[in-house]
């Protein structure tokens, strides 16, 4: 007997059949509908790249754990890229002297992470990211907090079923040194607990703390003034707050689009000022669904010219989970609007010329590949979602019409070839 290979992806790698196709292919256009008329314009690049590039900006989870390396029969070191970021900030370098700053760029790139499979996360996947380069004004932050809300909003979902949790790394440096008493030294060390921070057990923060070494009093004040809320605001130094985007945006119209929270942090190590993460309100799917931030020197790895920029990554396995979640996701589309069908398979020539015009006039339209009886063929349409079916007789061409038929009402009428694509079109698009 053969040893059949396995018809299952690889292990975090996902297949996508028509009717899921589908679904992503209509979520997705609303999202690109939604950043271009922002005025950003789409790019893309390879998805191989140096791995230094990671090794240096993504920090030690994405470089240590998960990335997929390989090497060239060159000696070169290349890597599965994990993210967009650095890649399009070595675009932005090598480009900068063409580009009118500050420019705003998206794309849709696949990316890969060696992950632990499990919900809302998997190796391989798709995302959207959105990026403002050039430019340091609080009015790029306010743009993108307002651009996620219309992006949520495209999707059907209400400023309820989302949240959208910000931050700033430089408040944040402040409030561990000058409100919790926390030692410069220990900062690094301290932002990685307060990014585990929601998903530790709470009894297991405390040792966490020891372990980097924080005494039970240092903890203590920690926990109270990460759990200040908006208040914390208030004992922070003038100075540290005037340099701020996060709170000239607290102190705008925009602030009702944003919740302060002293506990986002982003993982990242590119991130320098505003950090955001959105996320899902429902309990039944209580988490972050996607962050981004600010970062003020990614470029420096390319240029010794300093490009500020900010932006987010979308991914798809989470926002597909929120879609899920709060019932947003679309119906898979119909294979066709209409087929055309021949009654036997002398007529099929005559089939694929009335199939041709209702293509030209923009209706997805199928003919039989192989010849089959006509009532096979018109439970075909029906499986296949068609609204109408095109019937080509011996007779009814010789006349110079065919027959068409509503598959909703069942029926039927002849028409003339010329007027056939404006009643199949009425019966698809119903006025």
């Amino acid at each position: 007997m053969p040893e059949y290979l396995s018809t299952a992806p690889v292990k975090g790698t996902r297949d996508f059949l028509p009717a899921e196709m589908s679904v992503r292919t209509q979520v997705f256009g609303h999202l690109y509908d939604v950043l271009e008329r922002y005025g950003f314009l789409r790019y893309d690049g390879p998805v191989l790249e140096p791995a230094e590039i990671y090794e240096r900006k993504s920090g030690q989870e994405i470089a240590d754990q998960q990335l997929y390396t390989l090497t060239t029969r060159g000696g070169e070191r290349l890597a599965l890229r994990p993210e967009m970021t650095p890649s399009v900030a070595r675009m932005i370098a090598g480009h900068a002297k063409s580009l009118s700053f500050p420019v705003r760029w998206y794309s849709h790139p696949n990316c890969h992470r060696y992950e632990r499979p499990q919900r809302g996360r998997v190796r391989e996947h798709w995302q959207i990211n959105a990026d403002i380069f050039g430019s340091e004004s609080a009015n790029c932050e306010i743009e993108m907090f307002e651009l996620v809300h219309d992006l949520m909003g495209a999707l059907g979902a209400s400023p309820e079923d989302f949240a959208i949790r910000v931050n700033d790394r430089n408040l944040l440096s402040s409030a561990l040194t000058d409100v919790a008493g926390i030692s410069a030294e220990l900062l690094p060390q301290v932002f990685a607990l307060v990014d585990r921070w929601e998903k530790t057990p709470a009894d297991e923060r405390g040792a966490a703390a020891g372990e980097i070494g924080l005494s039970d009093k240092e903890f203590e004040k920690l926990s109270e003034t990460l759990g200040a809320g908006a208040a914390l605001l208030d004992e922070l130094p003038a100075e540290v707050k005037a340099e701020s985007n996060l709170v000239k945006v607290l102190s705008s119209s925009a602030a009702s689009l944003v919740r302060y929270e002293p506990l986002i942090v982003r993982g990242l190590a590119y991130y320098t000022s505003t950090v955001f993460e959105v996320f899902d309100t429902s309990p039944k799917n209580r988490r972050a669904l996607f962050g981004g931030g600010r970062y003020s020197d990614l470029a420096s790895l390319f240029t010794k010219e300093r490009i500020p920029g900010i932006g987010f990554g979308m991914g798809d396995v989470t926002l597909m989970d929120f879609l899920e979640t709060h019932d947003l996701a679309p119906q898979p589309r119909s294979e066709v609007d209409v087929m055309v069908i021949p009654v036997d398979e002398e007529l099929a020539d005559p089939a694929r010329q009335v199939a041709a015009s209702l293509r030209k006039a923009g209706l997805r339209t199928s003919t039989p590949l192989e010849p089959r009886k006509l009532g096979k063929e018109l439970t075909r349409a029906d499986k296949a979602g068609a609204v109408a079916v095109v019937i080509v007789g011996e007779e009814d061409w010789a006349a110079g019409a065919v027959t068409i038929r509503s598959l909703a009402t069942r029926e039927q009428r002849q028409v003339s070839l010329a007027d056939v694509p404006a009643e199949v079109a009425g019966l698809v698009t119903p006025s």
